[in-house]
């Protein structure tokens, strides 16, 4: 084992819902439930064992195995949830960290730093001179264990053994490993004996030529460097343990302050709550609206932590986090600086056909031309130009007649047309 240098360590935690559930309740049979459907979207081993199947619903899947815990992981959650465990593996191991894919996450480690890395997650660690292979060996490892493949022929040895249900490493579709299922191929050993003619046309050019080039020893090695701020958070921790909403309520004002004074500027996209019981930690994560300003983040957050239902428990370390920050953006026109009217007035003067607006007809009809029309920016008359919608159809000679026989009607009763 080389324990000299830094090496590419993937850590694989996918899929990561269910890693995060399993982590919140372990030795204890957990699925994940989909947010609309309600049914069983991934189940760890303890669960698979007492009858849970994928796609059950989540009375089905309780009524195989009464001690399930099924629960609903948002997309806000998870997404906060990595985005603190990318902050953990910065500040503890790393300064090149990857993680764009919750549930994969690559890191530039020593050997002896992947042992604890496994060791302290209880997590798969391939490690690598690629981020590839890191991959790839990180899928064949277990919990806990770190499986370390050496260069040269060592490393195409282990690429031998690699099965057809792992190669979507390498950009396969799920679609493509089944028909190489069908085919009866066994792994890239298998495919490695295909020309890269035939690799092409069988998987499409796209595939075919990222996997050849893979093929012919060109590996991704770089892990892009970890950009550190990208997490925000504040704690309080109190004498004795809130039990009334007022309590942390003026907790949280208290909080609020620090958070937007250190956000300097920027925008958040995530409001996590962490309330530490006797029970465990409660997390719940709310999307954010821009702008924002201090009440209306203390009302998020309050609203948060009623749903933890953790007050009743007793709270006895309060955390807000503000994850997914980015400098807020705005268009000021194509002639900054320059007030509006000025700007059109010359434009009128020089051109005075250049401009038209859009006169809305009915919004909702079906057809373009009954949506809007094109005037005059002056004058409010129809501009027919190539920007005009064309009518797209013509009252019929019946349907004419009738109109006419009608407006004929309308005059002689003394009615509007």
């Amino acid at each position: 084992m080389l324990t000299g240098r830094a090496l590419t360590a993937c850590v694989h935690l996918a899929p990561w819902p269910l890693t995060l559930l399993d982590r919140q309740h372990p030795r204890v049979p957990v699925a994940v439930l989909g947010e609309m459907t309600r049914r069983v979207i991934s189940a760890n081993p303890e669960a698979l064992a007492s009858g849970v199947q994928i796609g059950m619903r989540d009375g089905a899947a309780l009524s195989r195995c009464p001690e399930l815990h099924a629960e609903v992981i948002t997309g806000p959650t998870a997404k906060a949830a990595w985005g603190e465990l990318l902050e953990l593996l910065y500040a503890r191991y790393s300064d090149r960290v990857e993680g764009t894919t919750p549930g994969t996450v690559f890191l530039k480690v020593s050997a002896p730093a992947a042992q604890d890395l496994a060791a302290a997650l209880h997590a798969p660690v391939g490690l690598a001179g690629s981020l590839e292979v890191a991959h790839l060996a990180a899928l064949r490892a277990q919990p806990g264990e770190v499986r370390e493949v050496p260069g040269g022929k060592g490393e195409q040895a282990f690429l031998a053994l690699t099965p057809t249900g792992h190669l979507h490493v390498l950009g396969l579709t799920p679609d493509q490993v089944g028909r190489l299922h069908f085919l009866g191929l066994r792994g890239l050993a298998d495919v490695w004996k295909w020309s890269a003619a035939q690799r092409e046309a069988f998987l499409g050019v796209e595939v075919g030529k990222k996997l050849n080039r893979f093929l012919r020893g060109e590996r991704t090695t770089a892990v892009a460097k970890y950009i550190p701020g990208k997490l925000i958070e504040a704690r309080v921790q109190p004498d004795a343990p809130f039990l009334e909403p007022g309590q942390a309520d003026a907790a949280l004002h208290d909080l609020m302050p620090g958070l937007l004074e250190e956000l300097r500027g920027r925008t958040c996209s995530y409001l996590t709550v962490h309330a530490d019981t006797v029970g465990g930690r409660l997390t719940v994560t709310r999307k954010l609206k821009w702008p924002l300003d201090p009440g209306g983040l203390t009302r998020v957050a309050g609203l948060a932590l009623q749903e933890t239902g953790a007050l009743p428990l007793g709270v006895d370390a309060l955390t807000v986090q503000l994850t997914g920050l980015g400098q807020p953006s705005r268009m000021v026109g194509l002639w900054a600086g320059l007030t509006e009217l000025e700007v059109t007035r010359d434009v009128l003067d020089r051109y005075p056909e250049a401009l038209v607006k859009v006169q809305w007809l009915d919004p909702f009809a079906f057809v373009a031309d009954a949506q809007y029309q094109w005037v005059d920016w002056l004058t409010g008359e129809v501009r027919p130009s190539a920007m005009t919608p064309r009518r797209t159809w013509t009252p019929t000679p019946a349907r004419a007649r009738e109109r006419s026989v009608h407006r004929i009607l309308a005059f002689f009763e003394g009615c509007e047309p």
